[in-house]
This record gives C-alpha cells, sequence and structure tokens, in this order.
C-alpha cells in the first residue's frame, strides 16, 4: 500500500495556515521532511496551489521538489458540482486545468467531489453556511437526484477521461456529502455510466457516515461495494454524537484506529479487491497533526503488512 497526506491541517511552527489556500511557499523543507518521515509516499496538492504557479515548467519544478524529499505529487484536488448554472461551467473548466496539471506533475489522479457551497444557509433551521452535514436532509443529494442528471454528468467525465488518458491520469469521483454521489449505489451509477478504463471512484466512507443525522449506508457493506472500482481512497474517522431532540449529529474527528468505522476491515477490503492506488489519509483538522497523523498512517501500514505477511 501507498500512502498519500492529504492533510487537512497545515500546521508546523511557525506556520498555521488553511489547507484549503496553500501556494508554493507553504510547502517548506521542515514541512516536507516531516511528511516523509511518518511515512507518506505522496501529498495531495489542491488545484489553487498549481493554478498559483501557472507555467508548466513551474509545475514539473514544484514536482520535482517534492522528488528531492522523496514524495510524489500523488493527486491533483478539484471537484465541484459540475450541472447546475451557478457552478457547472466554471467546474468543468477547473476539472480540465486539473487534468493538464497533473500530466505536467505526473500525478497519478485528479480527485473531485461533486458538492456546491451552501446555497440555502439557515436551512434546515440552525444550520450555518458550511455546516452541511448531520441533518435530515443533503443539498444535491442522490435521493433526490434525477437518473438523467447522471447522464449529463456521464458526459462530462467522458470527454474528461479522453484528456486524461493522454496524460496518463485517473479521474476520479469522490462520495461526498452534499452531492449526487454520496452512497455505493450513486457511485457504482455514476461508474457504469462513465464506462471508461480510467474513471474511477473515492470510497471515502467518512463521508457516507456524516451526510446525514442518522448514517443511511453500513459502513462495511459500502466500502465492499465499492472497493472493485476504487482508484483513491480518502481515509478519515469520526465519532457521532446524536442529538434526536434536535433532529442533528455532529462529529468529532479522530486517527483511524479511533472511530467509528473499522478500517481494519475497510483496509481488508480494498486488499481482497486488489487496490493498487493511494490510501490517502485526511488528517486531524485540530490538535496536534503530527501525532493524530502518524497514528492514523502506522495503524493503516500495520493493518496492511498484516494482510501482506
Amino acid at each position: 500500500m501507498r500512502f498519500c497526506y492529504a492533510h487537512r491541517r497545515f500546521t508546523l511552527y511557525p506556520q498555521s495556515v488553511d489547507s484549503w489556500n496553500l501556494s508554493e511557499g507553504n510547502y517548506t523543507d521542515e514541512f516536507l521532511t516531516r511528511t516523509k518521515t511518518l511515512g507518506f509516499d505522496a501529498l495531495e496538492v489542491g488545484l489553487e496551489v498549481l493554478s498559483q504557479l501557472g507555467s508548466e515548467q513551474k509545475v514539473k519544478d514544484f514536482a520535482s521538489r517534492l522528488g528531492d524529499f522523496g514524495l510524489k505529487l500523488g493527486c491533483v484536488r478539484s471537484g465541484g458540482t459540475l450541472h447546475d448554472a451557478q457552478n457547472g461551467p466554471q467546474n468543468r473548466e477547473r476539472l480540465d486545468e486539473a487534468i493538464k496539471y497533473s500530466g505536467w506533475a505526473d500525478a497519478e489522479v485528479v480527485n473531485g467531489a461533486l458538492s456546491a457551497p451552501a446555497r440555502h444557509p439557515g436551512h434546515p433551521p440552525g444550520s450555518i453556511a458550511g455546516s452541511q452535514s448531520g441533518w435530515p436532509r443533503s443539498q444535491d443529494a442522490s435521493l433526490d437526484t434525477m437518473l438523467s442528471v447522471y447522464d449529463e454528468i456521464a458526459k462530462v467525465f467522458q470527454v474528461a477521461c479522453e484528456k486524461a488518458s493522454d496524460v496518463d491520469t485517473d479521474v476520479v469521483v469522490e462520495v461526498h456529502q452534499n452531492s449526487p454521489v454520496d452512497n455505493s449505489w450513486s457511485a457504482l451509477l455514476l461508474h457504469e455510466k462513465v464506462d471508461r478504463t480510467n474513471f474511477g471512484i473515492n470510497p471515502d466512507i467518512g463521508n457516507v457516515l456524516w451526510t446525514y443525522d442518522v448514517p443511511e449506508e453500513n459502513f462495511d457493506q459500502a466500502i465492499d461495494n465499492i472497493a472493485p472500482v476504487a482508484k483513491y481512497w480518502h481515509c478519515k474517522n469520526l465519532h457521532r454524537v446524536y442529538h434526536p431532540e434536535n433532529n442533528r449529529s455532529v462529529f468529532l474527528r479522530v486517527p483511524l484506529p479511533d472511530g467509528e468505522i473499522d478500517y481494519r476491515y475497510g483496509i481488508s477490503s480494498m486488499h481482497n479487491a486488489g487496490y493498487e492506488g493511494y490510501m490517502a489519509i485526511e488528517g486531524a483538522s485540530a490538535g496536534d497533526q503530527w501525532h493524530n497523523d502518524g497514528k492514523s498512517i502506522a495503524y493503516a501500514r500495520g493493518v496492511w503488512d498484516e494482510l501482506e505477511s
């Protein structure tokens, strides 16, 4: 198993910055050294970082610098809804841009979720903009999505996969809350409709856990269903605190061995399916990221090594 660092906290003194708004300069020698020391093989890098670099040579230089520390640029993170009038056109352009950068950086994967910013802040009552998990309703959920939407999205990804094949990159859709692909059956439906060898699914089971106040799918069954078509894999774990009086759940992110999702089962399922892609650790969002994320990767590597022995 190869491990990619999809960090969700970016702190190493004196830096403490937003993981979703980084630039090349944030990737200091100290950060890259510590990432490699934890045991990671690659980094997931957001499209915003590569867009700031702009030119082919600068992107290649950035990827080469990661290589100096024994790391690859494993995944370009893009994403966003592709079928709504407000965001769809620009996100289709972003997808094409991400594929271009993946070729320049020799990245294996372009990964993205099909989710949009909150269109109705305060609905359900009590929610706030950006607080889109753990409610009885989910924006753009597969429960409310017509089959024609999957047909339209599939056409976009078929074109994207043709472009990605020219640069030897896989295009991956992440199972994600507030999107038409939020469980195993919607993921498999889209995968079937796209029907391209370089198209796959990211079975982020943590997103299945926190989409609704009560999860709609068994986690073990979800990973079993998606493992055969997975090409990239976000991994995080959570504790759910359910408030039935408020029709609401809140979630605490914890290292992989400590939450409600059984990652020993999940890793075993992916191993049985012959998975060869990255296991991307979506790291801690609070606290000591290096301690917590080190615990996650050590646990995951230990389970995989047991299966290989």
